[in-house]
């Protein structure tokens, strides 16, 4: 049998293939993906149905925040559900980035439902090349 482990903050427990998309009954943090090219680090998250103008971005100490809500457009709220996996309400995700970035230069995109964060990385966490310098004795 598998062991989890109790958090009083979450009403269900953990898929076994990861964290709870759903922090309560309305409340979700959406999934997301870090990674990085040469020059950037880049968040991606899926946000089918949010409307873009209504999500905020921050960061702040190469910690990454974005939160929103989406709303149910359905006008009829008596029905006998067999399964309801469509949310909505609020929603709010934080993630430390995994180098320092210029917070102040990040771009967003919203494509087909995906939100794109893209952070430039600070020079300090950029790679240096150095030559070598060969002296001819």
């Amino acid at each position: 049998m598998r062991m989890i482990k109790w958090h009083p903050m979450r009403p269900w427990f953990d898929d076994e293939f990861g964290p709870p998309m759903f922090s309560g009954d309305r409340d979700f943090a959406p999934a997301l993906d870090v990674y990085e090219d040469e020059h950037h680090v880049i968040v991606e998250t899926p946000l089918a149905g949010v409307d873009p103008n209504k999500v905020t971005i921050e960061i702040e100490d190469n910690v990454l925040t974005f939160s929103g809500s989406t709303e149910r457009t359905s006008e009829v709220d008596d029905k006998h559900y067999y399964r309801r996996e469509v949310r909505s309400g609020s929603f709010y995700r934080s993630v430390a980035l995994p180098k320092a970035v210029k917070g102040d230069a990040a771009e967003a995109t919203f494509d087909k439902g995906v939100l794109k964060i893209t952070v430039p990385k600070a020079e300090e966490a950029k790679p240096k090349k150095i030559a070598v310098t060969v002296k001819k004795s």
